[in-house]
């Protein structure tokens, strides 16, 4: 009998602490540039993040959310992420870290997540290394291999057989140059120039002669979307590299919802492979780009938008496998192997690297409506990150 009561004492305990689990909100920290160069980025997947939230009641695994954001504008100062993400884990003493809009966040922060023992969720810095950093990040959107790959093949395939690299000198452009080379090399293609730009105001007009004067097939970019993509577009028309009849490949942040309008015509039929577009035929796509227009009308979603949303898609599941407990470690075990259908398609995480898993598309750059879409023509799913193999 004595046991017995025992058990019951222990029940009732267990039982009012997840009560009082639940009736606790969950702290999310957003580390994200919301100012300067890349603001665009901490809109969007602060719009992500938000849109979620709005179609679950604020709620994630059970909890209130309580969001805290931190401007670590530009995003690229990693000394400014990490300091920020101290504040949120000694001030504010957040649950769990998320957002990181660049690589040099994600860098910076990772030993913070470690030290603190925080999950880490990175909802767009594209460098593949950034989640051998921790054992507690996990991400949910994109690595750069993962979008250079398919679009290296496909030239390959496609009568290109001479390409100009041009990629911006910091992580992500790294991993993209690499991945290139590998893929199309492999494929028989010859990479015959390379330049790694500035991240920063770049001056495009030597680059834009160079590849002129050596004449390749076509030139494959990357760079972060935003004022610099515009930039080169331009200045490829302007210069007269499509009329030479060099074509323009690239991963699909060249041609990134955010931008594309200002590049404007000069896009149309530019060849990219990505993981997301606003047309991608889906119910669970059309839902999310309904209720991101009915609530930011003056923008446009993007795949920045949807790796916050599946940010907190990611916390929701998790947490739910917890019972709500956001222990750091229990939360990314659980994150391993997740599965979910995404507004991209289905997605799950790798339990080995905790990167995401997804379909990535061949587009093509049409017109719809009187407005430029990326329009998928082909397809690969179930790709891992190819960086981490």
């Amino acid at each position: 009998m004595n046991h017995r009561r025992a058990f019951i004492a222990l029940t009732l305990a267990a039982l009012g602490a997840s009560a009082a689990l639940a009736a606790d909100p969950i702290k999310i920290g957003l580390v994200l540039p919301m100012s300067g160069p890349f603001a665009a980025y901490g809109k969007q997947i602060e719009h992500g993040v938000k849109l979620y939230l709005a179609a679950h009641g604020e709620m994630v695994g059970g909890r209130k959310v309580e969001l805290i954001l931190k401007d670590d504008s530009p995003g690229t100062a990693g000394d400014v992420s990490k300091r920020l993400a101290q504040e949120l884990v000694i001030k504010d003493k957040v649950d769990i870290l998320a957002g990181f809009g660049l690589t040099p966040a994600g860098f910076a922060v990772a030993p913070v997540a470690t030290e603190a023992k925080k999950a880490m969720v990175i909802m767009n810095a594209g460098t593949s290394s950034i989640t051998t950093k921790s054992n507690y990040i996990v991400r949910t959107s994109m690595t750069l291999p993962q979008g250079t790959a398919p679009i290296a093949a496909w030239a390959a395939k496609n009568g290109i057989k001479k390409v100009f690299t041009l990629v911006a000198d910091f992580g992500p452009g790294h991993d993209a140059e690499a991945q290139f080379k590998k893929t199309f090399g492999e494929a028989g293609g010859q990479v015959v120039g390379e330049v790694r730009a500035p991240v920063k105001n770049p001056d495009f007009a030597p680059f834009l002669q160079k590849i002129k004067d050596t004449k390749p097939d076509a030139v494959f970019i990357f760079f972060p979307p935003g004022s610099e993509t515009i930039a080169f577009m331009k200045g490829f028309a302007e210069r007269g590299l499509a009329a030479a009849g060099i074509r323009l490949i690239a991963t699909g942040d060249l041609s990134d919802e955010d931008t594309v309008d200002a590049i404007g015509d000069p896009a149309l039929g530019l060849i990219t492979s990505f993981h997301y577009s606003e047309v991608h035929k889906s119910a669970e796509n059309k839902a999310f780009v309904e209720a991101y227009y009915k609530a930011f009308p003056k923008d446009r979603p993007n795949f920045m938008a949807v790796g916050g949303y599946d940010g907190m898609q990611l916390i929701d599941l998790a947490l739910k496998k917890t019972g709500g407990n956001a222990d750091g470690d229990k939360l990314i075990e659980a994150a391993k192997g997740l599965k979910w259908i995404s507004p991209r398609g289905p997605v799950s995480i790798d339990p080995e690297t905790r990167d995401i898993i997804q379909t990535e598309y061949l587009r093509r750059i049409e017109k719809i409506g009187g407005k430029l879409q990326n329009v998928e023509f082909d397809q690969i799913n179930e790709f891992k990150d190819p960086g981490k193999q």
